[in-house]
């Protein structure tokens, strides 16, 4: 039975059926031939979805679209730039540390890469950076807006692994500032390389001015996260805080956003929403064909009588994690591969919040790996490249955040006091 459902789904992913319909038609082809009783399906579609902590989903990127295209990110690009921008090739430093900031309150990879990409390449070009380059950097720091919370895909991994989405959240800020750390490394030492100018001198008026003009911004991560971990609320309702803040702050501080434009938005972030939302109910009814085979446990099984050293196995399922990223899109591949890796992760005693990084930081990675690298296709419609121009200059900073991946799996397994 497993061979026959993971057989239909990729042979009618290979035949250009959305993913969504790939993994109901596997399950109900896998329910047939089990004579299984086809009114499961409707249950498992709605079991699926009956949660509340995905609640958050649609709250989050609602937000995260909002602030992509408003005030709130340019102001954000300023204050970054008002830190580290003096340095030689400090712009490219700002691009990443923009990114972070605006993880900070987007949860999303696309939105951070369009909110920075859209206020920070034509500057970058406009100061002689090369801007396939400059591209290729937005895009990877894009990867870090699903790392540092809130992030979505942590909230699906939750939901599926029965996590606490509140644990998974405080554990991603140290992947995060890593990958942001690298990030900044290698664009510096490419800044030094290509001999990029420095920035404007440092200037504490000049901080001064641009903190006020960010600080409903950066206030913004402080209610959110501060009120999940003071537990306040939840982190769903923190998502719809998220949402009310940045239409007020849009509309009555900001004013660079109309109630036509808010129309819009709304049904952009409705549609995606509805595309995830529609993939979860549909591995529903792959799960519970995955469950009642006992699947995953076989796999497990298997792989276990290969190797029993944890080392040995995680860094295979990081690879598996890589390549799924490079074909799947993110939302996917975690609702898919969560169920399969899960009994096998448990039986090795890996800390389920762990793991649950572990594959958010791996999946993000995919953003910026073709055929599907949603970064990539929003730095190409911002900038206007090729990309393929954009996927050739990529490679340094694909590396720097494969070893970030390799550094996470393993340092808590020396040090597990850095899981909390």
């Amino acid at each position: 039975m497993g061979a026959l459902l993971f057989s239909v789904f990729l042979g009618t992913l290979a035949l250009g059926v959305p993913i969504a319909f790939s993994i109901a038609i596997a399950g109900v082809v896998v329910l047939i031939a089990g004579d299984v009783n086809l009114l499961i399906i409707v249950q498992r579609m709605f079991a699926a979805t009956d949660s509340f902590s995905l609640v958050a989903v649609p709250f989050f990127i609602l937000a995260g679209d909002l602030l992509a295209r408003g005030e709130m990110s340019k102001t954000l690009v300023a204050f970054a730039e008002s830190c580290i921008g003096k340095l030689k090739g400090g712009l490219s430093a700002v691009s990443v540390l923009a990114s972070m900031f605006f993880a900070a309150i987007s949860g999303s990879g696309a939105a951070t890469t369009a909110a920075v990409g859209s206020s920070m390449i034509p500057e970058l070009k406009k100061r002689g950076y090369a801007e396939d380059r400059s591209a290729a950097l937005i895009a990877a720091g894009g990867c870090i807006g699903v790392v540092i919370p809130p992030s979505v895909p942590m909230v699906l991994y939750a939901v599926i692994a029965e996590q606490s989405v509140t644990r998974l959240f405080k554990n991603g800020f140290f992947p995060g500032f890593m990958m942001g750390g690298v990030l900044i490394a290698i664009s510096l030492y490419q800044a030094k390389k290509l001999a990029y100018p420095s920035g404007k001198p440092f200037s504490l008026s000049e901080l001064w001015k641009t903190f006020q003009k960010a600080i409903w911004a950066i206030i913004m991560p402080l209610i959110i996260l501060g009120g999940i971990f003071s537990g306040y609320f939840t982190p769903s309702e923190a998502a719809g805080v998220a949402v009310v803040y940045s239409m007020l702050v849009s509309l009555f501080i900001y004013r660079d956003l109309s109630i036509p434009e808010l129309g819009k938005i709304m049904l952009q972030s409705g549609r995606t929403s509805a595309m995830i939302m529609i993939i979860i109910a549909c591995s529903g009814i792959f799960g519970w064909a995955l469950a009642n085979w006992k699947i995953p446990e076989t796999i497990a099984t298997a792989v276990l009588s290969v190797s029993s050293n944890t080392y040995i196995i995680l860094f295979i399922i990081s690879i598996l994690i890589l390549i799924a990223g490079v074909f799947m899109e993110t939302a996917s591949a975690i609702i898919l591969l969560t169920p399969v890796f899960l009994p096998l992760i448990k039986m090795m005693g890996v800390d389920l919040v762990h793991f649950g990084l572990i594959f958010t930081v791996g999946i993000a990675i995919g953003m910026i790996t073709p055929p599907v690298a949603i970064d990539l296709f929003v730095a190409s419609s911002v900038t206007g490249l090729p990309i393929e121009r954009i996927a050739k200059v990529v490679v340094p900073y694909l590396v720097g955040l494969i070893i970030v991946l390799l550094i996470y799996i393993y340092l808590p397994l020396f040090i597990p006091a850095l899981i909390i």
